[in-house]
Order: C-alpha cells, then structure tokens, then sequence
C-alpha cells in the first residue's frame, strides 16, 4: 500500500477503502442504525469485516444489517441492542461482543446526539454528556481487553467542529447551578470525546491499542432531529462560510473509516482528524475546520477520564 494516498474533503468511505482487505478484522460500530454509522458499517463489511452494529432500536438495525448483507460480499454483520444511557445496556451489549469475538480490531464510537433539551440519565449526568461521552467511555473499557487480543487494534471517537462551542466545564458538568444551553453542551460533549481520545491513546498505546478523534464534516442526518427551523438557519447559514459546506453520507463516514484502517496512521495515535488526514489548529493554512487547544490538552483529557471513573465508582 503506498503511503501517499491523497484525500481530501469530498473523499468517500469505499474510495478510502481501496485495495484494502479487511476479511479476519473484526469491527464494532455504535449508532449504526443509519446515517454514518450504517455507511461505515457497510463499507467495513463491504471489504470482508466482521461488524457488529449497536443501536437503541434493534428492529431498525436488523433492516440495515439485511441491506448491508445483500451488498457486503464476505463480510458478516451482526446487530446488537445498545443504549448508551443505559449502563446494563452497555455491560449486555460488550458481553455479547467478546462472547461472540474474543478480539476486536476496529472500535468506532459513532452514535451521538446533539442540541437536545435538557434532559437527564437514570444517574442525573446531562443528556448530551452522558450519551456522546460517558456511554462510550464505559462501553470502552468494557470492550478493552477484546481490544488487546485484537491489537494492533484502533478505538475511533467521532467528534465535532462542535467542540468550538465550549470545553468541558469541570465544576459544573451538568448544568446543576448555570442555565442550560443547548449548544453549550454539546460543544462539551465533543470536546470530551477528544479528549477521550488523547488520554485513552497515552494508556493503552504500549498493548498495541491506539485512539484517535475526529470532525466528520456537517451531513444531514438524523442527528438533527432536535433542530427547530429557528436552529437550523443560522447553522446552515455558518456551515456554509466557514465549515466548507455540506458533505454526502459516504464522504461523511470516510474519515471515520480512515482513522479505523488507514496504513498511514500505523504506530500513531491520540490524534485529531479531519478529511480523511491529520488535522491542525484552527486557522491553519489548508485546514477546513481544525480545532482549538482546549480539546487536545492533555492535562485536561487526564482530569476527565478521572472524573469519568469517579462519576460510574469503576476504576480501569
């Protein structure tokens, strides 16, 4: 495989997948139950992956596994219950995988929400925080020794240009004593997802397990479905200045194909991502997007995972 593949904005999950044989690999994809979970699952196992799909609504899943097994060739797929505020959940889901695969090779933690209302999980964490970060924190973990097996192994968190819109505020995670805003909160949640990926990848790098993050782009899908048309003007109106525009689905999930397989991310991690490469700090020359320091910190992506264990009692 050459190292000088060239992608970029509008490059698709299959194009990313070319020459590529995944048959042996096994994959695990959350929130595959459309959008750009469904199109990851369905170009892992396009080139021979085993996929394991997990989503809320296992009925839906089922159809997406049949359309991907009238298409997918060698691969296998699989669909698994999974609700990310749900820790019995998470627990049944991550047995179900290892009984099934005693190693994975491929964790893509795709599922997310965005700009809801308030709401709460069973153990009071804000809605967006508790799905987007502590679902896939524990989910993660559980999932941690199948990973080893599997290494060299990947663990690929799908975070957001969303994380501009704020860090994670430590002394108020949930929005107990300041106003709740929507957007706030989000930018939280996907700034915590990358750092997830910053401190999962400084502990498990040395057992072959390596993490990155990354921004998928802006696609229509059902993530929006919280969105009122008062919300959805202006962040048409900035995606289109400053976030390159829209993306189709298949470009959509090109980056997190790339950042699960990609030979040139071999003996890296902890990294950003974006378009299919490295990404770069805002305002870098050639960047669509970038990020901004305060999702990369690697002091601040400590705290969290030590604040993500003293918030589920589990230590790991």
């Amino acid at each position: 495989m050459s190292p000088t593949r060239e992608f970029g904005f509008h490059t698709t999950a299959d194009e990313v997948l070319e020459g590529i044989d995944l048959r042996g690999r096994v994959a695990v994809v959350t929130g595959g139950s459309g959008g750009l979970g469904a199109e990851t699952a369905r170009a892992l196992a396009v080139k021979g992956a085993e996929v394991t799909i997990g989503c809320r609504d296992a009925a839906r899943g089922a159809q997406v596994v049949e359309t991907i097994k009238a298409t997918a060739g060698s691969g296998a797929v699989h669909v698994d219950a999974l609700d990310l505020l749900d820790q019995a959940s998470i627990q049944a889901f991550a047995e179900s995988v290892c009984a099934r695969h005693p190693q994975v090779h491929m964790l893509i933690n795709n599922a997310g929400v965005m700009g809801c209302p308030l709401g709460r999980s069973p153990e009071g964490w804000e809605l967006q925080f508790a799905t987007n970060h502590m679902g896939h924190f524990l989910l993660t973990n559980l999932l941690l020794g199948a990973l080893q097996a599997g290494a060299p192994s990947r663990v690929v968190s799908v975070s957001s240009a969303g994380h501009m819109r704020a860090p994670v505020d430590f002394d108020d995670l949930h929005f107990e004593r300041r106003p709740y805003e929507k957007w706030e909160a989000y930018g939280q949640a996907k700034t915590a997802n990358a750092l997830f990926a910053v401190a999962l990848d400084a502990r498990v790098a040395s057992s072959g397990v390596r993490a990155f993050s990354l921004h998928p782009g802006a696609i229509p899908t059902d993530l929006g479905r919280h969105l009122s048309k008062e919300d959805l003007a202006p962040l048409l109106e900035r995606i289109t200045a400053t976030a390159g525009g829209f993306k189709e689905v298949p470009s959509g999930a090109a980056t997190s194909v790339w950042a699960a397989t990609a030979p040139e991310l071999d003996g890296k991690g902890g990294l950003y991502l974006e378009d299919c490469g490295l990404s770069a700090p805002v305002g870098t020359e050639g960047v669509t997007t970038g990020y901004l320091p305060h999702a990369v910190d690697p002091a601040m992506a400590v705290r969290l995972w030590e604040v993500s264990e003293a918030l589920l009692g589990r230590h790991f």
